[in-house]
């Protein structure tokens, strides 16, 4: 279950970092030109502040756009050296890094003083503290699941706490500094760091499932497939059975069906009962 759900993790990280390397390499020249801008601002537009508003305000949009692009450039490298739940925290922190900076940035170029900004700071942090706590806790809590490690991503685990109203069940598919998220067949659940922390946490193991591709004759349509598994399967399921169309070759559709029994010892029926459903879907084609 570890190596489908981070493999997944991976390819979509891997479409997003292509797109994100085309705006990092678009955005390269526009920053720089930005600079030559506010940097030659007199002599090319022979006004100041106008010019200077302007800039500020692009400098935080670039940067804001800078930083979400590399961290997801980076993403895959990320991937490669540490775990899935790891490496989206440290893609996480580059953005936020990258943020700060930007901002920092654009404060200079309003033309606001070192210390003028240190103790703007200090007073901001200070009101940011207050108004919330709440994230404050789940930064914390999530720094201190990431260290202790009581689970990763793709194990499958049930929480006990107050905070979920009773407990909730699931597979880890991402660590994050607020939140752990859950799947739980197609929905997804986002629970608080600091109520994962506050609560126990049982680990669930897997049982064994069905997944399989099945070729069949393109006179047969998937939601035929499906009437078929919801008539002839009667072992209880995590969530229904799911299929997928993924090709059509020489007239034949590739189909894949995907389904957990709710019990590890019912994985061997539950292979039986979905051979057989595809057996009576396939059958009366061939007849024909």
């Amino acid at each position: 279950m570890y190596g489908r759900v981070a493999r997944q993790v991976r390819e979509h990280a891997s479409r997003q970092a292509r797109r994100a390397r085309t705006q990092v390499l678009l955005l390269v020249p526009v920053i720089v030109a930005l600079a030559v801008a506010y940097t030659h601002r007199r002599a090319l537009f022979g006004v100041d502040v106008p010019v200077r508003v302007a800039c500020v305000v692009a400098a935080v949009i670039l940067g804001w756009s800078f930083a979400m692009n590399l961290g997801r450039a980076l993403g895959p490298t990320l991937l490669r050296r540490l775990d899935p739940g790891t490496a989206g925290t440290v893609g996480f922190l580059i953005r936020l890094v990258g943020l700060i900076a930007s901002v920092t940035i654009a404060a200079r170029l309003a033309g606001l003083r070192p210390e003028t900004l240190a103790v703007g700071g200090a007073i901001t942090a200070v009101i940011l503290g207050l108004a919330a706590q709440q994230t404050i806790g789940n930064l914390i809590a999530g720094t201190v699941l990431m260290s202790a490690r009581p689970f990763r991503v793709g194990d499958r685990v049930r929480m006990h706490a107050g905070g979920v109203a009773g407990q909730v069940e699931g597979t880890v598919t991402s660590l994050g500094l607020l939140y752990v998220t859950l799947a739980n067949g197609e929905d997804r659940v986002l629970v608080p760091n600091n109520v994962v922390l506050a609560g126990a946490v049982v680990p669930l193991r897997e049982p064994s499932g069905v997944d399989l591709r099945a070729r069949l004759p393109s006179t047969v349509r998937p939601s035929e497939v499906e009437q078929r598994l919801e008539d002839m399967v009667s072992i209880p399921t995590r969530a229904d059975p799911k299929i997928d169309l993924e090709e059509f070759i020489d007239g034949e559709l590739i189909v894949r069906i995907r389904a957990t029994p709710m019990r590890r010892e019912d994985g061997p029926a539950l292979a039986d009962q979905v051979v057989a459903a595809l057996g009576e879907v396939h059958m009366p084609a061939q007849a024909g």
